[in-house]
């Protein structure tokens, strides 16, 4: 599902701030080498992301879900000098091609690369994160929520990406489908859960920002 027209789209994209050439490079190199290039976070969210993270100015980011690096790179823009990001990604073969750009970028030594399972992989982190994105496995997000907010503090925000599924949501369910079933339930726990206060933004295939209490 279309949520806006193409034309329409265009002109928010051009009414926005410039897609860093960086950023440039590597939609071009994702499209050229990786499957599923359509994952890339893109230039409008991608300044989406980017703003949002120089807003909270946060010293401490965690990235569920990595693919090529562009959203980790556009996080990082708000990171404090002294800051880190901390993105986890399961798949191995994106992990030179990852830090390729992470390395071209001015945020090299902030950016912090793990591979494997998040949901094994958070609880080691002893860190409080201000600012945390989820983008990986659908049918996990429930479980990477709780396991990220046991890493937050009053007043982080915790992004939820993709919370609209190509429009999915809003039509008849077909019981097959766990990935839509997972996040009809997550979007209605974020909702109720007295944690955190929750609005869903109708951002490219949906964002949710949540704000822990």
């Amino acid at each position: 599902m279309h949520f806006l027209s193409p034309l329409l789209e265009a002109y928010i994209s051009n009414a926005s701030e410039d897609e860093p050439q960086l950023l440039q490079e590597l939609t071009r190199e994702t499209h050229l080498k990786v499957i599923q290039p359509r994952m890339i976070t893109g230039h409008f969210q991608g300044r989406v992301l980017s703003m949002l993270s120089k807003i909270i100015q946060p010293k401490y980011i965690l990235e569920i879900g990595t693919y090529t690096g562009y959203s980790a790179l556009c996080l990082a823009e708000g990171l404090q000098k002294q800051g880190e990001l901390h993105t986890i990604d399961v798949n191995e073969e994106l992990v030179a091609m990852q830090r390729k750009y992470f390395d071209k970028s001015d945020y090299s030594d902030q950016i912090i690369q793990h591979t494997g399972d998040a949901i094994q992989l958070i609880p080691d982190l002893d860190i409080c994160f201000d600012l945390i994105f989820i983008d990986a496995e659908k049918k996990s997000y429930d479980a990477y929520f709780e396991a990220a907010l046991l890493k937050t503090k009053p007043g982080s925000i915790i992004l939820s990406d993709n919370v609209l599924w190509s429009g999915k949501v809003v039509e008849p369910l077909n019981e097959k489908d766990k990935a839509t079933k997972m996040l009809l339930n997550y979007n209605k726990k974020l909702k109720s859960d007295p944690r955190v206060e929750t609005v869903l933004l109708p951002i490219r295939d949906g964002l949710t920002l949540s704000r822990v209490r």
